[in-house]
């Protein structure tokens, strides 16, 4: 019994049998007069079959977004032409050398990225956020998750009977999957539509976690539900589901003191050590391992696993710098179009069928609107934004496409269904995409709801300024302009917002440090940043009051946190750094592209309006030796006309209510007299007043220059940098102005506009820093 055990039937060298498997091709030269080919060799074929599906999905999806369609949509396509349905027509034989149907390292691949890609989609979650969702988010999760459970066991409780038994297998999974709400699908289409840090996307994150958690505890008592199924024995359902039990809490809850004691021996500021990263994508694929054998899909405690993971740095935000490139770039892209080439759209027979399933899928989705469409309204959220939000929770996307794969493997549902039901989901996908993309517009969430600018404030109320910051420097550059804008007569309310890369997890945060919020856990310049606020507060007690806040967001998306800020605390000005930094010697030292993509999306969507702060501080000249120069400080509005320019001489007569601060304001008139218009009347009168005031305040001074063309106004702002710290100037200004006839052509950088360019340009190696300001946009 032991010979036969270890042998098998082989009794003899003659009849043993054995399968060889070519791995690595001797060259196409060698083979060429052979009736071997190079595709039936594993891995020439492996490399063949990776660059068709990359090639194709990026050039597909290059086309496809023009009509915004998500990216997914390509991935489905890619497999539907490399698999049977076109290219299998088109050439069968060499299809079938290409994409072998028991090729088990494509498949075995695809399977390895989804479990990675579940790990990432566990290290991104923040399992303590749900404790901190709101009522909304509860009932809209509950909504999207338990109610279609409930229901559509009701329903198929009463209407199995109905079907046929070979077809309810099938009916099954797919409901099953039709009313699940995955989270990485929510999170992927917040993303592609640039809406995940708006107040629907915050709310849909928060409801698709509460939803994804009821999925995954429902999967625990599915999966005891089958074992009692198919082997009729109570106690080994409930020992099933007392071991899925006990590995929860284990991974959830054993492991998390280990993970937090790698992060207690990470130095501040320094890197995970590469010993540990290695243990844990160890732990990854042993966690796998028994998922597959223990009756549970094989992602299952590598998600969970990737829950407990505190979120952000170190730990967090190291492993998803190292794993996102290569299981989003690479293995995401794999995963969807290897699923999909099995869809073949050419071989339906049982077409009443197919029509069951097509109805089955959309009452799952219409069920899933319905409830949670019902709690977003009982919630009172505008009828658009329910709408919005019932469409976001009832996406369909990467989970549902491995679900259907891992039945489809399984036998639970068979190639006509698998194609059906993939297809359908690209449909669903899309048409999810083009539906929320129609319904809410982000680009006007805050235009239009009032005056919010410097002009419509009272001249001697609060004004409430919003500050940005990502470095230190430029909180220090923002403080030194408040403290020559503030005075006992016009105090300032700052809201100070420092700007954090969220790297390491999925769900954006906005602290509010003024109610106890806590700090962005390992994030040392947001401490340092928030301090230097705090004792700026108290060293002008009186004259600025400061409220701090800490957005961590997708750098895509912070300008949304920025708008959102400013719009809920009734900001009449956004104050932003400029993206490049000088040192003393007036070199370029740093060129934040980031930054530069922040300015120009808050520019086009601000709530009120915008000021960008070039800082030149640091370069310094010889010092003055005249001392009532030093004790003041000097500031410029270079005046052409126009809203953005009465704008920013609105800011600097706020200033020159302190006597420390010395205004000048230089009108530059043409030498030609151009036609009237109501904008030429609204800068006379407001010209008028700042003359008058020029007469009886020493500290304001009011002077006019001539100039014909675009050269003579570069060297009127050039000659003016030496005299004063700070440089005023409005962004927009006439279009055609003979003012600045042929600087348009020169301007390198369009969001300063034609005069903040010149002033910004890196050839002047002098301190005067300069502001640009924008004036709250209504349409």
């Amino acid at each position: 019994m032991n010979d036969f055990l270890i042998k098998g039937v082989n009794v003899g060298e003659e009849d043993e049998c054995g399968l060889f498997i070519k791995v690595n091709s001797p060259g196409w030269f060698t083979l060429r007069h052979s009736s071997d080919y190079v595709l039936s060799y594993a891995l020439p074929r492996l490399l063949l079959q990776l660059s068709l599906i990359f090639i194709l999905t990026h050039s597909l999806h290059v086309l496809l977004r023009r009509f915004h369609l998500p990216r997914i949509v390509s991935k489905i396509l890619a497999g539907v032409i490399l698999g049977k349905t076109v290219f299998g027509h088109l050439s069968g034989d060499m299809q079938k050398r290409l994409f072998p149907e028991d090729d088990a390292l494509l498949y075995s691949l695809s399977r390895f990225g989804f479990i990675f890609y579940m790990f990432m989609v566990g290290v991104k979650m923040d399992f303590n956020m749900i404790w901190k969702v709101g009522r909304k988010a509860v009932t809209i999760g509950l909504g999207a998750s338990l109610a279609p459970m409930i229901t559509a066991a009701i329903l198929w409780a009463n209407l199995a009977q109905y079907f046929p038994l070979y077809q309810r297998s099938a009916i099954l999974t797919v409901i099953r999957i039709k009313i699940i709400t995955p989270f990485p699908v929510v999170v992927a289409l917040l993303v592609d539509l640039k809406i995940m840090n708006t107040e629907i996307g915050r709310l849909s994150l928060a409801a698709a976690l509460v939803a994804d958690l009821i999925a995954e505890g429902g999967l625990v008592g599915l999966n005891a539900y089958r074992i009692l199924e198919e082997s009729l024995s109570l106690s080994m359902a409930w020992l099933g589901f007392i071991q899925s039990f006990v590995i929860i809490t284990c991974v959830l809850v054993g492991t998390r003191p280990w993970f937090s004691r790698i992060i207690l021996r990470t130095p501040e500021g320094k890197p995970v050590r590469q010993g540990y990263l290695a243990f844990i994508y160890l732990a990854v694929l042993f966690t796998a391992f028994l998922c597959t054998n223990l009756g549970l899909p094989d992602f299952y405690i590598p998600f969970l696993l990737g829950l407990a993971i505190p979120i952000g740095p170190p730990l967090g935000s190291t492993l998803a710098i190292k794993l996102d490139t290569f299981v989003s770039g690479l293995l995401a892209p794999l995963m969807i179009s290897s699923f999909s080439l099995w869809i073949d759209l050419t071989d339906f027979s049982d077409i009443d069928f197919l029509k069951t399933i097509c109805m089955i899928t959309l009452a799952g989705i219409t069920i899933k609107i319905v409830f949670v469409l019902g709690p977003a309204l009982l919630n009172n959220l505008p009828v658009r934004d329910a709408i919005t939000i019932s469409i976001i929770m009832s996406a369909q996307g990467i989970a549902q496409a491995a679900f259907y794969d891992m039945n489809y493997r399984n036998q639970n549902i068979d190639s006509e269904t698998f194609s059906l039901v993939m297809m359908l989901m690209a449909l669903l996908a899309a048409a999810a995409h083009l539906s929320v993309k129609c319904l809410y517009d982000y680009s006007k969430i805050y235009r239009g709801y009032e005056k919010r600018s410097i002009l419509s404030t009272l001249n001697n109320s609060q004004l409430k300024v919003l500050v940005c910051s990502q470095r230190s420097d430029d909180a220090m550059a923002a403080m030194k302009l408040l403290e020559a804008s503030s005075s006992r007569e016009a105090p300032t309310q700052a809201y100070a917002l420092n700007l954090v890369e969220l790297v390491g997890q999925a769900t954006p945060l906005i602290i509010n440090h003024g109610v106890g919020q806590k700090f962005y856990s390992g994030h040392t310049p947001s401490r340092q940043i928030i301090n230097l606020w705090k004792n700026f507060e108290q060293q002008y007690s009186g004259l600025v009051s400061v409220q701090a806040f800490t957005s961590v967001s997708l750098p895509r998306f912070m300008h949304f946190d920025v708008c959102s800020v400013a719009f809920d605390n009734s900001a009449s000005l956004i104050i932003l750094p400029f993206h490049r930094k000088w040192n003393q010697h007036g070199k370029i030292i740093l060129e934040n592209t980031l930054q530069r993509t922040v300015n120009r999306e808050v520019l086009g969507t601000a709530p009120c309006s915008v000021g960008i702060l070039v800082d030149r501080r640091k370069i310094r000249t010889e010092p003055s030796t005249d001392q009532h120069r030093q004790s003041r400080y000097h500031v410029a509005v270079i005046f052409l006309g126009e809203n953005d320019d009465r704008e920013a001489l609105a800011y600097a007569m706020r200033m020159a209510k302190s006597t420390r601060i010395q205004l000048s304001v230089i009108r530059l008139v043409p030498s030609e007299v151009s036609e009237e218009n109501w904008d030429a009347v609204l800068d006379r009168e407001m010209l008028r007043e700042t003359k008058i005031l020029s007469r009886q305040q020493s500290n304001i001074v009011y002077r006019e220059e001539t100039t014909s063309d675009g050269g003579e106004t570069a060297l009127i702002v050039n000659s003016m940098v030496d005299s004063f710290d700070l440089i005023m100037v409005g962004r927009h200004h006439r279009e055609h102005s003979p003012l600045l006839a042929g600087l348009s052509q020169w301007n390198d950088i369009p969001e300063l506009g034609a005069v903040g360019d010149i002033l910004a340009s890196a050839e002047i190696n002098r301190p005067a820093s300069v502001l640009v300001v924008q004036q709250q946009i209504v349409k």
